[in-house]
């Protein structure tokens, strides 16, 4: 499959209408980027809209700021519930009207500086061209438009993929491959399942990769982003400075050690559109990243090989495109 190839990113015009803050008990900041397994239990327990419906407002291209105020903003609240709790006599039964007027306090947040989703149940009308150029018109709530993502016609128009059964490979060496992966904490959707990440070595992450790229279905994938990287170019590439050679040297972290030492983490996730394989390996990939068209080519990146090894953990699949021995993971009780 060349890079010429044209794709139309399944995911790519929805957003989630609730606002999420990922991993606080595990982080020292507000992650304002959600984690590919929480954006699908989302799905499943609010609504989506088209993104004409709900642009990304000036404050979500430029997050660090309503980041670090949020993050403030809840140090703080912990600290008056950790006094609280040390005051009062049974404070889990107390507390509770106390955390609630925080939480709007966040909300309030969050909504003047992302604006207002749209309501769930009033009707939208949404007119666009298809890939043929043809012109749609769909009228729907958003609660029906989050519920066709399992619907026949849309399973069908992504070759089967119901985006609900997609689950996450991950790559991480410092835990045995085959096991099923979790992150106390992280799966912060009241009444949902945890987040879940089977653990396998990056030969399975490519295959079911290029798989899916050959039926035209996109990957959400993350990485670390910032290594070994120009965004101006786009390129991500472990050649593209030769640290060993400028200062006579020798770099020999594996990915586990730059994982246990927090050398590196996944910190960005984009989407694989397209790749180039030679001799049946691949080669480098074609990458839609979320920086507008400024970066790369028009915001495209290319990432090679090497440096999808290096720096890859995680892609988000169909089970189809897995072995059987790799979805019967998913039955396993995950280890934290």
């Amino acid at each position: 499959m060349s890079f010429g190839s044209h794709f139309h990113p399944v995911g790519s015009t929805f957003r989630p209408m609730k606002h999420i803050l990922r991993g606080l008990a595990c982080e020292t900041r507000v992650k304002t980027e959600i984690d590919a397994s929480i954006r699908a239990l989302l799905t499943r327990q609010f609504t989506q809209v088209p993104q004409h419906f709900y642009p990304d407002s000036h404050n979500a291209m430029n997050s660090s700021t309503m980041g670090s105020l949020i993050t403030t903003k809840l140090r703080e609240n912990a600290l008056e519930l950790r006094r609280l709790a040390g005051k009062l006599p049974n404070p889990k039964s107390s507390l509770g009207g106390v955390k609630d007027n925080m939480m709007r306090e966040i909300h309030r947040i969050l909504t003047i500086m992302l604006g207002p989703p749209p309501s769930p149940n009033r009707e939208i009308t949404w007119e666009f061209y298809d890939k043929e150029d043809n012109f749609e018109s769909v009228s729907t709530t958003p609660l029906e438009f989050a519920g066709e993502l399992s619907s026949k016609h849309t399973k069908e128009a992504n070759k089967g993929v119901d985006v609900h059964e997609l689950f996450s490979l991950v790559n991480d060496p410092r835990n045995n491959y085959g096991e099923l992966l979790s992150v106390s904490r992280l799966g912060n959707v009241v009444g949902m399942r945890g987040v879940r990440y089977v653990n396998v070595d990056m030969k399975t992450i490519k295959d079911a990769c290029i798989q899916m790229l050959e039926d035209e279905l996109p990957i959400f994938f993350g990485s670390d982003v910032g290594k070994c990287s120009d965004s101006k170019s786009g390129i991500m590439d472990t050649g593209l400075i030769d640290y060993e050679l400028g200062f006579n040297i020798r770099l020999g972290l594996t990915k586990a050690h730059r994982l246990m030492t927090s050398e590196s983490a996944m910190t960005h996730a984009m989407v694989l559109t397209a790749v180039h394989v030679d001799d049946g390996k691949p080669v480098r990939w074609r990458v839609q990243n979320s920086w507008g068209e400024t970066p790369g080519t028009k915001g495209w990146f290319v990432m090679t090989d090497e440096w999808m090894d290096e720096f890859v953990y995680q892609a988000v699949v169909d089970p189809q495109y897995v072995s059987k021995d790799v979805r019967e993971v998913l039955n396993e009780e995950p280890i934290m």
